[in-house]
């Protein structure tokens, strides 16, 4: 069996919206298997699900992200469905549509899994071009590939090779999430379309998330752009012992923030803090605001996470 691990990632840390993003110790998990059984699945994929939301996702290769990505990655090494009969397991362990990558997540999940099965030896700087043919938000894609905490940024192309990149999702994945015979032969992404840098991240540093139970669309959460501060707050997380006072300064933006306040402040309704002690107090304050601001309805959970410095894995030996 092979098992590829994906780990959730948050990004607009404070002012470095759409650049800074940070792995972290919730994980996305492909369990790999080839039956020797003979089956008639759809384009050689059998897919089950456990986990979160697993009753939401979809089974069919042609509609489920992860082998949506896949087959889209396959094609463009002209293998148009799955080399051999393949069984993908998805254990879920990331909250969907909260803020926390569930998404990128994905993206990242299905452009390795086509690099296995598929034996394209791809180095991960090419799987990031892939990935962000799809997902055209590199914070969240970088961290989840190379994890850690990273600052990324779409690369500036000359024009025959920026038209290439501003192909319509539809043209790149496959029916029916793109039109008839769409995805067929899609567009190979040029070479480094993302850049990314990591930086230090001091080990006193976890992260309280508090989760609450309703949804927010990334593309009304996106709407302000803005990448003030960055400089200071990438040196200041990086520099043991944490000072709360200098990290709560860098944290504060006065573009976007104000405009996205009406939604919660990020392309999801989770809310995170960076800590070094307190953790229960924090979550406890931030739950009540957030609930005092919304519906009585309105439930939370927190869990406090550990970055996730590795990335995504591969293990061939599961």
């Amino acid at each position: 069996m092979i098992s590829i691990k994906v780990p959730c990632s948050t990004a607009n840390l404070g002012p470095g919206f759409d650049v800074l993003g940070l792995a972290l110790s919730l994980y996305l998990e492909l369990q790999i298997t080839f039956p020797s059984t003979p089956s008639d699945a759809h384009l050689n994929c059998e897919i089950t699900c456990a986990g979160l939301g697993a009753e939401n996702l979809r089974t069919d290769p042609e509609q489920n992200l992860i082998t949506q990505v896949a087959l889209y990655v396959l094609r463009c090494h002209n293998q148009h469905k799955f080399p051999r009969l393949t069984k993908v397991h998805i254990i879920n362990g990331i909250p969907l549509s909260r803020g926390l990558g569930s998404s990128g997540a994905a993206v990242v999940a299905g452009a390795m899994l086509a690099n296995e099965i598929g034996g394209l030896k791809l180095p991960k700087d090419r799987i990031l071009d892939f990935c962000l043919m799809v997902e055209r938000h590199p914070d969240n894609i970088t961290a989840a590939l190379y994890g850690g905490f990273v600052g990324a940024c779409l690369s500036e192309l000359d024009p025959e090779d920026a038209a290439r990149v501003e192909v319509p999702l539809a043209e790149v994945l496959p029916e029916p999430a793109g039109g008839v015979d769409t995805g067929k032969q899609p567009p190979v992404p040029p070479l480094g379309i993302g850049q990314f840098e990591r930086f230090r991240l001091s080990s006193d540093i976890k992260a309280v998330v508090v989760i609450p139970n309703f949804k927010v669309d990334t593309a009304k959460a996106r709407e302000v752009y803005t990448s003030q501060r960055i400089a200071i707050l990438t040196q200041i997380l990086g520099q043991p012992p944490t000072d709360p006072k200098k990290v709560h300064l860098a944290m504060q933006d006065r573009m976007h923030q104000p405009y996205r306040a009406n939604l919660v402040p990020g392309a999801g309704p989770t809310i995170l803090a960076l800590a070094t002690h307190n953790f229960e107090q924090i979550a406890q304050a931030i739950i009540e605001i957030l609930i005092g601001a919304n519906s009585a309805g309105t439930q939370c959970q927190w869990q406090l996470l550990e970055p996730a410095y590795h990335g995504s894995t591969v293990d061939h030996d599961a």
